[in-house]
Order: structure tokens, then C-alpha cells, then sequence
């Protein structure tokens, strides 16, 4: 008697713990795909919020097991907002587990070149969960930014092009915090800032530097070159009279010519009219466009043009005379250029006319 009844208690012991295993350890994840990424937001950090995400994200099918083990874990009594990875196999303590841990999974920031402050509201509003308008006011706010010893005219230069890994819950201000420090550790490489302190040049103004290359070219092994003929105007005290520069003062970036006009608009920025460096770069510059500043050759250029092919590259003088022959040369070729497009273009639109006039006929 007391033999079946211990074996039937055993039977009744396997079967509740075989059913407990499966309701709580077996992998429970419904979804198709290895991984899902899931938001718990700090305005709705609850219980039912959290249930019907999981659900309603195909996470489980039921819910049920999710909600008991919550109460048993004392997770709804502390749920944290995060972004969270769950992937696929994991069973619902896990789940749980992982949300009570608080331990998110991080976010890519995307940083390619900026050119105004207010053009990172864009990236922190993809990677954080702070809304754009929350974003926009600390971007613009001086008193915010001066905390962290940035302003509107030095925030590029702490901002380097790359993809960084930031945690979705943090505040803008973090994240500036941040790329400060990863753009403190880029400077301690390669003995940038030996480097800087040989040209003569902060940090800062490497950064302001660079961003007009950037601007000048895309051509890699022009870059260092441009570099050079910059330098070499700083130490003779000639004007930079960089074009990009005065594309900023305009805040038309998209103009294809500088013209004289432009020349005389007032700025800080305008570097025809004011010699030396802007007050801070016009754009984010590429960490190989700050090397190429850093790294540029000793040369004699005071001048450069767009070589006449149109490929791309630049043409590099040492006086007055060989550069307005070289920029004579480029006109006439831009021109003649311009004219065989416009030929082109119109030879298009006519035949476009031409067939729609054969099919009214």
C-alpha cells in the first residue's frame, strides 16, 4: 500500500515537474528569425503593457506562464524601459530574467558627416528613445551644452564620423558625453596630438581644418595636399578663402558656384573676409580627413583648382599666375561641359514631346 502510494506520489512529483519545465525552462519564443528586438517604454514601463508587447511581437503565444513567473520574480514591481533582445530558443524565465536584469541590448548610432548641430537630431532620434522634440531642445539649449563644455560652434568639432553602440534609455546629454570621451581616446592614437602641437594647431582647430578638406574634396589622395595649401596660407597669414566656408555663412549647401557676390557675406565664417580659421569646423570630418590634416606632406602649394577632366581631382600651384591659367582651363572646360548637358537635356525633352505628340495622333 504505502509502496504504490509512494510510487504514485513520485508519478504525480515527475509529472508536475515535467509540466513546470515545460511551462517555465522549455524555449517558448513563437517567432520566425533568430532574434527580436523588443521596446519597453518609460511612459508605459507596466504589466499590461509589457504582456501585450510580447504577445502582440509573436515573443509567446500565451502569456500566461510570462505573468505568473513576473509576480513570483517580482519583476512588475520594477519594471525597466529598455530595448531588449530576445532570441529565439529562449524559454519564458529567461524572458523574464533578462527584462528584470535591466540589461539592454545596445543601440547603433549611425554618425556619417554632419553640418549644422541641429543635423544630429536626426541619428539621436533613430537610436534613442527620447523623442525629437526632446532632443531638438537640449541640441539648441546653450546653458545645456556649456556643461559639457561645447557650444554651437565648437559641437562638431567632438563629434567624430563612426558607429557607436549607446544604450537606447540614455539621455542626449549621455551620449555627448560619450563621444567626447570616444573622441578623447581617437586623439591618444597614433600620436595625434604630437602631431597637432607639430602643425601648430588645438585639437579644435585640426577639427576646423579638416572639415574645410572635407568639404574641398573627395578625392583621398588629394586630401593631404588641400591640407597643405591651407597650412601654408595659415603660416603666411593669407586668407583661406575657402569656398565651403562661405556655402556655411549662406547655409546653402547645395550651391554649385560661389560667385563674387557671396564673397562679401558677413560671417565669422567667411573666410575671404576674415583671415585665420572659422570659429569652428562646417561640418564633421572624417577621422582619415583629420589624419590627412595631421599627416599633410610639406609642401609649397598656395593654390589648387578642379582639374579640368572633371574627374574629381585638383590641380596644385605655387603662384598667383599658374593658378588663374589652371582656372582658366577648368572654366572653359566646365563650360564647354555644361553646354553638351544642356544639349543633351534638351535633345531628351524634344524627344519625350515628339513621342507624346505620336500618341495623340
Amino acid at each position: 500500500m504505502y509502496k504504490k502510494i509512494a510510487l504514485g506520489t513520485i508519478a504525480l512529483l515527475l509529472i508536475a515537474a515535467f509540466f513546470a519545465y515545460n511551462r517555465f525552462f522549455a524555449p517558448a519564443t513563437q517567432f520566425s528569425g533568430k532574434e527580436k528586438i523588443i521596446f519597453i517604454y518609460s511612459g508605459n514601463a507596466t504589466k499590461n503593457a509589457v504582456l501585450e508587447m510580447l504577445k502582440k511581437d509573436s515573443i509567446v503565444l500565451k502569456t500566461g506562464a510570462i505573468d505568473w513567473l513576473g509576480s513570483k520574480m517580482k519583476y512588475w514591481e520594477n519594471i525597466k524601459p529598455g530595448r531588449y533582445k530576445i532570441t529565439l530558443g529562449m524559454s519564458n524565465h529567461e524572458i523574464i530574467k533578462l527584462l528584470r536584469s535591466g540589461i539592454q541590448s545596445p543601440s547603433k548610432l549611425v554618425i556619417n558627416k554632419l553640418r549644422l548641430p541641429i543635423d544630429l537630431g536626426k541619428p539621436l532620434d533613430k537610436a534613442l528613445e527620447s523623442d525629437s522634440a526632446t532632443i531638438m531642445r537640449f541640441i539648441t539649449d546653450t546653458q545645456a551644452l556649456k556643461k559639457l563644455g561645447l557650444n554651437d560652434a565648437n559641437l562638431m568639432a567632438y563629434i567624430i564620423p563612426d558607429t557607436y553602440e549607446v544604450i537606447w534609455t540614455w539621455s542626449p546629454e549621455r551620449v555627448l558625453q560619450k563621444l567626447k570621451e570616444d573622441r578623447e581616446r581617437w586623439w591618444n592614437k597614433n600620436d595625434r596630438k604630437a602631431l597637432a602641437e607639430k602643425i601648430g594647431l588645438s585639437q579644435e582647430d585640426v577639427h576646423a581644418l579638416a572639415s574645410i578638406v572635407e568639404e574641398e574634396t573627395n578625392k583621398k589622395d588629394d586630401k593631404p595636399k588641400v591640407a597643405s595649401v591651407y597650412l601654408n596660407r595659415l603660416k603666411i597669414g593669407m586668407p583661406l578663402q575657402a569656398d565651403p566656408t562661405i556655402r556655411y555663412a549662406l547655409k546653402n549647401f547645395t550651391m554649385n558656384r560661389v560667385l563674387y557676390v557671396h564673397l562679401r557675406t558677413p560671417s565669422p565664417y567667411n573666410t575671404y573676409l576674415n583671415k585665420g580659421l572659422p570659429p569652428g569646423p562646417i561640418c564633421t570630418p572624417s577621422p582619415a580627413t583629420i589624419d590627412a590634416v595631421l599627416n599633410a606632406p610639406k609642401t609649397e602649394y598656395i593654390f589648387f583648382v578642379a582639374d579640368a577632366n572633371l574627374m574629381g581631382g585638383s590641380t596644385f600651384t605655387t603662384n598667383l599666375s599658374d593658378h588663374n591659367k589652371a582656372a582658366r582651363v577648368y572654366q572653359d572646360s566646365l563650360t564647354a561641359w555644361l553646354k553638351r548637358k544642356a544639349i543633351r537635356e534638351k535633345a531628351k525633352k524634344d524627344s519625350i514631346a515628339k513621342l507624346g505628340s505620336n500618341a495623340t495622333e
